[in-house]
This record gives structure tokens, C-alpha cells and sequence, in this order.
């Protein structure tokens, strides 16, 4: 039982680090809620990695079906640490995260593997004969597999289908980070670890994770198929000529939705609470596209507009020649300040290639950080 928190701690500070070094981030406020982000969400992926080890074969080793689960859950992440030692530039490691190690086939192969070596070596001694091949398996194969089936639900996109197709399944319906979906799964998970091996309260607890984590899954899918409509009808009301638009909820809730819409000149984007008094968003902000302020037609940057799924600005920055590169998928960290990107960096050309530096903004006030949650509380 010792052994658990201490891979917990481990896996959330090694992920943290290297996520980090993957991903220049434009705001020092933007470091600091990128680590808690990469926390949680590191977090998230083991519980339910953990959740798929005891099912499996938690009456038969007990406590260390958790730690294996946990470990084959946090397995396709380790992309973030491969990217930077096969890739020095900072937009190929960029598009390498979520790629193949979070397939359909990496999970199979990864299974069949680890299942095999970890059978190999646990089924020795007086371990003999108390598990099988195909445990092991099932075990690895349901923790890897269940990494990018989690991911493709939120923003980000996970290329599933790598290495037939780099299309990323994004179904925008939950945030990377949100409380509700991790907190009570890892509560079950914890009075788990309190019951003997045999106990069969211990399978009934870690199956209620699974059931709550699960429901709120499908309350989340209910909520984006409702917002859509709302942003839907909205675009509708204001007579914007739109072209293509996405929803998703902000950071840590699933109650105020981030909504985009491309038109032929601009992006029109606006914030939406469940809990608004009216069904319609009350304010859209104008974003214009200037794509114009730089070519995109090199291969380093057509990589960067897919993996924004071509919703980005460009923006000059002031006394340099570095152009700013707004990818617009993500909320704006001050919703009273249309180029307050989330997710924004400088582009800088090193010989024949592009890569990505840091730009360095003003963090959002306290005020703005009240105004977020007054939103949320609806108008």
C-alpha cells in the first residue's frame, strides 16, 4: 500500500516537468495553471487506469492491481518525454503528444506486450499459477485503451486512428480538468484500498467509481449537445455568417461553455452558462483572422493550423518581428480582453524551420478572475 502514493507523486512531478518543457506557454499565470492542469489531468488518467486494474484482477493480487492499472494508465502520456528526445523542434513535439501512443493500435500492442512481460516476471515462486497471460493482458489493454478514450472527449483531440489516419477526435464535451469527474472516482478508489483482496466491497467500490465517473460522462454529453444549440441559435439571432463553430466547457466545471464561430473576415467567440437566465449568448467578441501577417503555407506551420484545427490569429508584437500565434480552440484567460489567448507563443524561423517562444503577457487581475466566476454563476 505504500508503494501507491509514492508512483502517484512521482508520476504527477515527472509528468509536470517534461509538459512543461514540451509547451511555451505565453503568461507566467499560465505556468502556474498549466502544472495544476497537468496534475489533475495526470491524475485523472491513473485513477482510472487504477480503476481497470482492480477490476480485473484486484481479488487476485489485490493492492498491486491498482499500482499496475495506475501505471498502464499513465503509459501513453510518456509521449511528452519520447517527443523530446526524438524531436528538437518544438512544434513537431508538439503535434507528437496525443499522437501515436494514444491510438487504438498503440493500446493493443502496448497490452499484448506488457502483458506478456509482467506475466513473465510476476509468475514466479509462490506466485505460480495465480494469475494468467490473458489477466495481464486484459489488464493493460483496458488501462492504455481507456487513456485516449478519456482525451478524445475533451478539447485537446487524440489521434485514435494513427497510423491509418491523423485525424483528431475531439468531442469538446468536458474540460482536461474537472473536479467532478476525478474527485469522487478517487475517493472510491481510496476506501478500496482499506479492504482485503478477497473482500468483495472492494469491486463494489471501485465499480461506483467507474458508475459516477461514467454518468457524469454522459451528463456532460447531454449538456454539449443543449449548449450547441444555444450557440446555434445565438449566431442565428445576431446574424453572424458563420462558416464552422465549436463549444466547449472552461476549466475545472461543465457550466460555462466557450463558444468560436469562423466567418469569412473573422472569428466571432462568446461565453455561455448553463445557468444564464436566457438561452441565448449575451455578448459576442470580434477576433480578427490576420492570417495574412505571415505565410502559413510551410510545412511547419500547416502542422501548426491542423493541430489547431485551423482556429488561430496572428498578431504583431510590438518592437520585434516575431509574429504571435493565437490558437483559438481554448477561452480567453480575461473575457473583457479579446487577446487574452490561453494557449498563444511567438513564431520564430531558426534556418529552414519554424519553432515556437515564449510571449511573455500581463497575468488576468483578481478582478478578472471574480468576473469569471460571477459569469459562471450566470446573468
Amino acid at each position: 500500500m505504500k508503494l501507491v502514493p509514492t508512483t502517484f507523486r512521482s508520476c504527477l512531478f515527472q509528468l509536470s516537468v517534461f509538459n512543461l518543457q514540451l509547451l511555451t506557454f505565453n503568461h507566467s499565470y499560465c505556468l502556474k495553471l498549466f502544472i495544476t492542469f497537468v496534475a489533475m489531468d495526470s491524475l485523472t488518467q491513473i485513477v482510472l487506469g487504477a480503476a481497470c486494474g482492480e477490476v480485473v484482477l484486484g481479488r487476485k493480487i489485490g493492492n498491486k492491481a491498482l499500482l499496475f492499472g495506475a501505471i498502464g494508465g499513465t503509459i501513453p502520456d510518456l509521449d511528452v518525454i519520447l517527443g523530446n528526445f526524438f524531436f528538437n523542434n518544438s512544434i513537431d513535439q508538439l503535434a507528437f503528444h496525443r499522437g501515436f501512443m494514444h491510438s487504438i493500435l498503440f493500446a493493443v500492442l502496448a497490452a499484448l506486450f506488457l502483458g506478456f512481460v509482467v506475466f513473465e516476471l510476476y509468475n514466479t515462486g509462490k506466485r505460480r499459477g495465480t494469475t494468467q497471460l490473458k489477466n495481464w493482458i486484459q489488464l493493460f489493454f483496458l488501462a492504455v485503451f481507456t487513456h485516449p478514450i478519456l482525451d478524445s472527449f475533451t478539447p485537446y483531440g487524440t489521434q485514435l486512428f494513427l497510423p491509418f489516419s491523423d485525424y483528431r477526435v475531439a468531442l469538446n464535451n468536458i474540460s482536461v480538468v474537472d473536479p467532478l469527474y476525478t474527485l469522487p472516482f478517487l475517493a472510491c478508489l481510496l476506501i478500496v484500498l482499506f479492504f482485503k483482496r478477497t473482500n468483495p466491497k472492494r469491486i463494489k467500490w471501485a465499480k461506483a467509481g467507474l458508475y459516477m465517473s461514467s454518468f457524469y460522462m454522459l451528463f456532460t454529453l447531454v449538456n454539449k449537445i443543449y449548449v450547441d444549440r444555444v450557440y446555434k441559435k445565438s449566431f442565428e439571432a445576431a446574424g453572424i455568417p458563420v462558416i464552422r463553430y465549436r463549444t466547449q466547457p472552461t476549466i475545472f466545471n461543465n457550466v460555462l461553455w466557450y463558444g468560436i464561430a469562423e466567418t469569412a473576415t473573422d472569428y466571432r467567440v462568446g461565453l455561455y452558462s448553463i445557468l444564464d437566465s436566457t438561452n441565448r449568448v449575451p455578448h459576442f467578441f470580434t477576433l480578427p483572422k490576420n492570417h495574412e501577417l505571415q505565410d502559413m503555407q510551410h510545412p511547419d506551420l500547416q502542422k501548426l493550423t491542423w493541430f489547431s484545427d485551423q482556429y488561430y490569429n496572428l498578431l504583431p508584437i510590438e518592437n520585434s518581428n516575431t509574429i504571435r500565434y493565437n490558437d483559438l480552440r481554448y477561452p480567453l484567460l480575461n473575457s473583457n480582453d479579446p487577446n487574452s489567448s490561453l494557449f498563444s507563443f511567438g513564431l520564430q524561423k531558426k534556418g529552414d524551420r519554424y519553432t515556437t517562444v515564449p510571449f511573455y503577457g500581463t497575468e488576468p487581475s483578481k478582478k478578472s478572475l471574480t468576473t469569471f466566476w460571477e459569469r459562471l454563476k450566470g446573468i
